[in-house]
């Protein structure tokens, strides 16, 4: 087995990328923006905010073309550079300002998705309240255990990449995790 039939289909692009090839970059552009911009979302809480780091990783991505190596999978490399961006910026203590309502997604469209047989205005209400106290008690959560729980959750991420990530270990990440899950539990308790 060669040393490219070992990579990822995004490492692989990534190395295209290296030798020069736009073409690639787009591809992964394209692949990668939206999860990033929704992860970054969830983070931050901020639409515009969130465009901007995205932009900023992106841009991050295509200046570290020479120097890329696929030591890890392409997502994971990806992944650690939109959690720094995110957690120096809501460290900068930016996040106080402009925060968006949680019922939208960076698309401005709402995020609730309408099934075919067409729930009734109290059943959706129900729901947007659920989810709103779901999406308000993980944005309360520290930013390394919010991190990690977007991770985990809504990229479904291994404990390996997560660890790579946010650079500690794999059992710091099952702590974090633990913690962050807890604190959910308990927060939302009165849902059960």
């Amino acid at each position: 087995m060669g040393a490219s039939a070992a990579l990822d289909i995004d490492a692989q692009l990534m190395l295209r990328v290296k030798d020069g090839d736009g073409a690639s970059f787009g591809l992964l552009l394209e692949k990668h923006r939206s999860p990033v911009i929704h992860f970054l979302y969830r983070m931050v809480q901020n639409h515009a905010i969130s465009e901007e780091l995205a932009q900023e990783v992106f841009l991050r991505v295509y200046r570290s073309r020479s120097s890329y190596e696929p030591t890890a999978k392409f997502t994971t490399w990806l992944f650690r550079i939109a959690t720094h961006l995110a957690l120096n910026w809501l460290r900068d203590g930016k996040n106080e300002r402009n925060q968006e309502h949680l019922d939208h997604d960076p698309e401005g469209m709402p995020r609730l998705q309408v099934s075919d047989r067409k729930p009734s205005i109290e059943q959706r209400m129900v729901h947007n309240v659920k989810v709103n106290e779901v999406r308000s008690a993980i944005a309360s959560l520290p930013d390394k255990q919010r991190a990690a729980v977007l991770m985990h959750k809504y990229q479904e991420m291994e404990y390996s990449q997560i660890a790579k990530v946010l650079n500690c270990s794999e059992s710091a990440v099952k702590s974090l995790l633990f913690r962050a899950y807890e604190s959910l539990r308990s927060s939302l308790a009165h849902m059960a």
